[in-house]
C-alpha cells in the first residue's frame, strides 16, 4: 500500500541499513543538483542504494496536494525517484496522490446556499459578469477573501511604478490560494465563463499577469523549464500535470487518463511554479506560459513540446 513520503522516510531511518543506503541517494541527489561529476565507483554506490531502496516502502510513497510539510515530503520523493528525469523533461510519474482517492474539501452547500440567498440584491447584478459573481461567492467565505486579498496584495505591489514585484512571494501567495481554500470557489474564480471582454479580463487578471505570468521581454521556455526542474514544488506539479494532461486523440474528453477533472486540478496545481500558466487575452479561452521558442537552436522541438503542452493541448 503506498504511504505517506514522511512516514515511510521515518520508517526507513530507524533501520540501520535503510538509513545508510538512503543517506547515500541523499548525496546521490545533491551531486546531480550541483552538476557535480561522479567517478565510476560513486556512481555504482548511488545505482546500488537506488536498487536496495527499490525494495523498500520509499519507492511507492506519494504526498498530498495540501499537506503540511509538502516541500519536505516531495524532496523525499525526487530523492528516491531522482533517476527518472535524466536528460529530459517528461517526469515519469507524479508525486502526489490520485485524486480520485485523496480526499476532497468540501464545502457546506447549504451555509453557502443561505448566504448567496442572504446577499441575493448584491449578486444579481453580477448575471452578465460571470467572473464577478464568482468574486462575490468567494467574499462569502473568509478564508477565500482573506486569501485572495493577500495574494492581491502581494502581487500588485510596487505595479505601475519603476518597483518590480517580488515575484517569488505572488507566487507562494497564489500557491496558498490555489492549496488552501476549497475548489469549489478557486474553480468558479478561474474557471467562469465569459461573453464578452470585461469579464475575460476579470478572468485573466485572477492570476494577476504583470507580476506572476509576464515578465518584461518572454523568456525562451527551456529556461522557464530548468527554473521548474529546480523547484520541488514546481518540479512536482508539471509531473503530476504531464500524467493528468497526456492529450489523447480517441479519448471523448482528449485526455488518456479519462479524467478531465484530474486535469483541471493539475493545470491549478502549475498557478504559484515559475511555469505558471494564464489566459493570452480577454477575449479567448485559450492558455499559454509566458514563454517564446525563437533561438532555441537544435532544441526547438523540445521547446515546441513544451509550450504545446499548454496551447494545443486537446485534453486541457
Amino acid at each position: 500500500p503506498r504511504s505517506d513520503c514522511i512516514v515511510a522516510e521515518q520508517l526507513c531511518l530507524l533501520d540501520s541499513i535503510c538509513n545508510a543506503t538512503y543517506r547515500t541517494l541523499e548525496n546521490c541527489d545533491l551531486a546531480k543538483t550541483r552538476f557535480l561529476a561522479l567517478d565510476h565507483d560513486s556512481r555504482v554506490r548511488c545505482l546500488n542504494a537506488e536498487l536496495y531502496l527499490g525494495n523498500s516502502s520509499l519507492l511507492n510513497c506519494k504526498c498530498h496536494r495540501r499537506m503540511k510539510r509538502q516541500e519536505h515530503c516531495l524532496r523525499i520523493f525526487w530523492t528516491v525517484h531522482s533517476s527518472m528525469t535524466d536528460g529530459y523533461f517528461n517526469l515519469e510519474t507524479s508525486p502526489y496522490e490520485n485524486p480520485a482517492i485523496e480526499e476532497h474539501w468540501k464545502t457546506d452547500y447549504n451555509e453557502l446556499a443561505a448566504l448567496v440567498s442572504g446577499n441575493s440584491s448584491q449578486l444579481a447584478g453580477d448575471a452578465t459578469n460571470p467572473c464577478l459573481k464568482a468574486t462575490h461567492v468567494c467574499n462569502l467565505s473568509k478564508k477565500c477573501v482573506r486569501l485572495r486579498t493577500d495574494y492581491a496584495s502581494i502581487c500588485t505591489r510596487g505595479a505601475g511604478s519603476e518597483d518590480t514585484c517580488d515575484r517569488r512571494k505572488c507566487h507562494r501567495g497564489l500557491r496558498n490560494f490555489f492549496e488552501k481554500v476549497p475548489e469549489d470557489f478557486t474553480r468558479r474564480i478561474l474557471f467562469c465563463p465569459c461573453q464578452d471582454e470585461l469579464c475575460g479580463e476579470r478572468r485573466r487578471k485572477t492570476i494577476v499577469p504583470d507580476c506572476s505570468f509576464q515578465y518584461s521581454s518572454k523568456p525562451n521556455c527551456l529556461w522557464l523549464l530548468d527554473s521548474c526542474l529546480e523547484d520541488h514544488i514546481c518540479k512536482s506539479r508539471l509531473a503530476d500535470f504531464q500524467q493528468n494532461c497526456q492529450p489523447a486523440d480517441m479519448s471523448p474528453d482528449g485526455c488518456f487518463q479519462h479524467n478531465y477533472a484530474a486535469c483541471l486540478q493539475a493545470y491549478m496545481g502549475m498557478i504559484g511554479t515559475p511555469m505558471t500558466p494564464n489566459y493570452i487575452s480577454n477575449s479567448s479561452v485559450e492558455v499559454s506560459l509566458w514563454c517564446t521558442c525563437e533561438s532555441s537552436g537544435n532544441q526547438k522541438e523540445k521547446c515546441d513540446q513544451i509550450l504545446g503542452m499548454f496551447e494545443s493541448n486537446k485534453c486541457l
